[in-house]
């Protein structure tokens, strides 16, 4: 699998981009979470090969990326990212895919350029799921008790493996690899700006928080959401709402995965994503499965 790392600059900073794929293939975007990274969408890009060009970035604050040294990460702020990058990266129309964070950013875009977007794919996450779950709160819970440092690797991975009991040791070592750097005196710290994102998740300005149901009732792409059998964020009811608020959404629910269903269920989640980005167009839409 051909495979290409680059940086694209916007908005004062240096953005990471990686490529999976032959370059002329058909592209999808794929979008991190809160404390994710571009990496994380590594074993999805195989699973989709041959066919697609799989595009990927780590989101201001986020990996390779640059800091903010406003500490603008915010939703409107992030969709001007991707807005930017895709005009640079020359893309007329594209899938989209997006988890929690990287979801809530894609259906505002998705929304906004209706004609960019053929499918859209979000993983856990939707209207509610953000400010109203028990997801939410432990990941505000999160944010606000974590360490901003760590004296060892061991001592790191003992956190991550607390903090992540259900996903495999592989999968939060190849995390914690992409989150950490180390510290000039020994020791390591985290690659994103986590004080800068902690700030305005604990303490964000109302006045820039999205609708994001009247965005999921602008959307014209055939839509999937999926969601984990046992997540604590995006319930059932809040699934079940969003194929409600509009009938391009079909819903699929992957069991015995929680809010990281592509690392909980990595097999099952590519299979997902793969199977509804080939259908046929006309079969792609109205489909529901429990």
């Amino acid at each position: 699998m051909q495979r290409r790392d680059f940086r694209l600059s916007h908005d004062g900073l240096g953005f990471h981009v990686t490529e999976w794929g032959e370059p002329d293939a058909w592209p999808v975007l794929m979008l991190h979470g809160i404390r994710g990274y571009a990496e994380t969408f590594a074993g999805v890009a195989a699973a989709l090969q041959p066919g697609f060009r799989v595009i990927a970035f780590d989101q201001r604050g986020r990996g390779e990326t640059d800091w903010d040294p406003r500490h603008d990460y915010y939703t409107d702020t992030y969709v001007a990212d991707v807005e930017a990058l895709v005009a640079q990266l020359g893309l007329q129309r594209f899938d989209l895919l997006g988890h929690s964070m990287g979801g809530i950013n894609a259906i505002v875009y998705a929304a906004r350029h209706a004609g960019q977007v053929r499918r859209l794919v979000i993983e856990d996450a939707g209207p509610g799921a953000f400010d109203a779950s028990d997801g939410a709160t432990r990941i505000r819970r999160e944010l606000a008790s974590t360490p901003n440092a760590f004296a060892s690797w061991d001592e790191a991975a003992a956190f991550m493996r607390a903090l992540r009991p259900t996903v495999t040791e592989e999968a939060r070592q190849q995390r914690l690899q992409s989150m950490l750097k180390p510290m000039s005196g020994g020791g390591f710290t985290w690659r994103y700006d986590h004080a800068g994102i902690a700030a305005t998740r604990l303490n964000p300005d109302p006045t820039r928080q999205v609708d994001l149901a009247a965005y999921v009732r602008q959307l014209q792409c055939e839509t999937l959401v999926v969601r984990g059998g046992r997540s604590d964020y995006l319930q059932p009811a809040m699934a079940e709402h969003m194929r409600a608020l509009n009938p391009r959404i079909s819903t699929l629910e992957i069991p015995d995965a929680g809010h990281y269903v592509h690392d909980d269920q990595p097999a099952l989640f590519a299979e997902a994503v793969t199977t509804f980005l080939k259908r046929p167009e006309a079969a792609a839409a109205g489909q529901s499965h429990p």
